[in-house]
């Protein structure tokens, strides 16, 4: 019998309530900082971004970041200083804030007044201070609110600016979260390049680039450029970007020095204009697919009040304003007219390796044309036909409420998907069986996918081919066995993704299944162990005579053991991709040609760990 609803049930939340009750609304997943995109970085980046905004208005040209091995962060600014009668209503009165005020802000990236709310709701110390003209006030809070309140300001002969401090409510994110050193390095990094006139200082090591957005590129271009990188910088804008001879496209977008990795309305507006000055330099009408193959580009842009997509504004969603008052489209579509034109007119060397790598990206769309068909075709035939996958009735590209939960397990061999269809939930969870090992695709060229019927088939049963818009599953999990094959043939497909469609991983798809080393069971209790550390934990608790089973691979688990396994309880690890030369080299290193070295790496550590299994025996 459905609950009454009445007045009762109606509830308003106060803006610290809200904030602490649903704080993905603020900070998108929470997360232990493990991964860029977690909630911590969120916080991390509300308060250095109102230190960016004082030094884009001119003021402040230093930002000391300190973060202790606790997790407490301190973040100090040399700008003008929060109003001292207005720190109350900046640090815990919601949608407050001086940049409401297109004059004073004009080209912020915080506009909505909640940024450091958010902050200060979710940490149990949180502590603002302000300097202005030779005196200081601060105050102090616990998850929202007022601690500490020094009500009048004092005399203080400290620099102007602001500083803050915070700690994590370990009581909303997890308790082992904490700031990955690495991350907040590239932060930083990123910060210098958009902002060439500024020093970051983190934990006492200084970031400051010299040729901005040039830097970028330098540092995360994994391929070698075909020519020196183009950079234009104007007005509120800056673009650098050169070619490779990869057949992707790649992008480092910002916005108001905002790093927008999701794009939005300033990205399609880039990537319309380069094809437009490039078909009028030429004065061909090539593909926009052959113009854009293997472009590398960093491209920022600063516009008045900006309207994200969500509160961690990692896509623009408005059609925006220039500050000159033309719409964005116009205002990226002029600026690279005029100075793109320029540059290929003045540097015919550059304008000849654009115009050979349009043509080369032309001859391969062409080749590729009959591959494609064939390739179709299988496809159309695969959706009847192909036993090796077990699809699901609810697909991420649908409007589904469960969506989100759409899974794809890729297996190897018939005996592993068998358990693993048996025991699926058929309306999420849909399975892909390989033959085996796949080919390593490492320095392959893209019609190798065509070419494969079994990579065809998987590129399918995906629905990539075109671009990861229409994808089809939200979850593509790789379930191997753990031992010496499974793990190769979790590298193969690793290869793979990361060589074709790597923005399946950029976008945080794929994932690696965990499986049980270890049964442990006694006649009350079955425990899943997942090594020594878990077996050994789970015989103290059942006792010395309980039964172990140690798993040779996943054929050998039970279909009522695999409900347990993709159910609930389900381990999955998450395969981060780290932007940057190091996925190039690894890549090369572990999957190219070069044995011998790969041979005398494996040795010289294998030879350590038996030396520390001998010192521990």
């Amino acid at each position: 019998m459905a609950a009454d609803y009445t007045e009762a049930d109606i509830k308003s939340l106060d803006w610290r309530e809200h904030i602490r009750m649903r704080p993905g609304m603020y900070i998108g997943k929470l997360g232990d900082g493990s991964s860029p995109d977690d909630g911590i970085y969120i916080l991390l980046k509300e308060v250095i971004d109102n230190s960016i905004d004082e030094h884009i208005m001119g003021h402040g040209k230093e930002i000391q970041i300190e973060i202790d091995e606790e997790g407490r962060v301190e973040v100090r600014d040399f700008g003008r200083g929060i109003p001292l009668g207005k720190l109350f209503d900046c640090a815990a009165q919601i949608n407050t804030g001086a940049k409401y005020d297109s004059e004073a802000f004009k080209k912020s990236v915080g506009l909505n007044g909640v940024g450091i709310k958010a902050v200060n709701a979710l940490s149990t110390f949180f502590e603002i201070q302000a300097w202005r003209d030779g005196e200081t006030k601060a105050l102090e809070f616990s998850q929202g609110q007022l601690t500490v309140d020094m009500k009048r300001p004092r005399a203080d002969d400290g620099a102007n600016g602001t500083r803050l401090c915070f700690e994590l409510d370990r009581g909303i994110f997890p308790s082992r979260a904490k700031f990955r050193e690495a991350t907040v390095e590239k932060m930083c990094r990123y910060y210098s390049y958009l902002n060439p006139a500024l020093t970051l200082v983190f934990n006492g090591k200084k970031y400051r680039s010299k040729d901005g957005l040039l830097d970028l590129l330098r540092e995360e271009m994994e391929h070698e450029a075909l020519y020196p990188p183009i950079h234009l910088v104007g007005k509120d804008i800056e673009v650098a970007f050169t070619h490779s001879v990869e057949s992707g496209e790649e992008y480092y977008t910002f916005v108001n020095g905002q790093n927008t990795s999701q794009g939005g309305t300033h990205l399609v507006a880039f990537r319309e204009a380069i094809v437009q000055v490039v078909r009028g330099f030429y004065k061909k009408q090539y593909e926009p697919a052959d113009i854009r193959a293997g472009i590398e580009a960093a491209f920022c842009v600063r516009i008045v009040e900006p309207v994200f997509e969500s509160q961690t504004k990692t896509k623009l969603g408005s059609a925006g304003m220039a500050p000159e008052g033309e719409s964005l489209r116009t205002y990226i579509g002029n600026f690279l007219k005029t100075h793109l034109d320029n540059y290929l007119h003045k540097n015919p060397a550059t304008a000849e390796a654009i115009q050979k790598r349009i043509l080369s990206a032309e001859r391969e769309r062409k080749d590729l044309k009959g591959i494609q068909k064939l390739a179709r075709e299988r496809s159309k035939q695969a959706k009847v036909h192909n036993k090796k996958l077990r699809d699901c009735r609810v697909r991420y590209d649908s409007k589904h409420k469960r969506r989100e939960e759409s899974t794809l397990f890729i297996t190897e061999g018939d005996s592993a998907s068998g358990s693993i269809t048996k025991s699926r939930d058929v309306e999420t969870q849909a399975v892909f069986s390989l033959r085996g090992k796949p080919l390593n695709t490492f320095a392959l060229p893209r019609k190798i996918v065509y070419e494969n019927e079994e990579f065809a088939l998987l590129q399918a049963a995906l629905n990539i081919e075109d671009g990861i818009e229409s994808l089809r599953y939200n979850k593509v999990v790789i379930a191997t066995d753990a031992d010496v094959d499974g793990m190769h043939i979790r590298l193969l497909l690793l290869t793979f993704f990361l060589q074709f469609f790597p923005e399946l991983i950029r976008d945080g798809h794929l994932y690696i299944l965990q499986t049980p080393l270890f049964r442990v069971r006694n006649k009350k209790q079955t425990i899943y162990c997942y090594d020594e550390v878990e077996r050994s934990a789970a015989l103290e608790k059942l006792g010395k005579n309980a039964e172990i089973t140690r798993f040779k691979g996943l054929g050998e688990i039970s279909p009522d053991e695999f409900a347990f396994m993709i159910g609930d309880e389900m381990r999955l690890d998450h395969v981060e991709y780290e932007e940057g030369k190091g996925v190039k080299e690894l890549l090369a290193f572990y999957m190219g040609k070069n044995t011998p070295d790969r041979q005398e790496f494996i040795i010289e550590n294998l030879r350590e760990d038996v030396d520390k299994q001998l010192l521990t025996a």
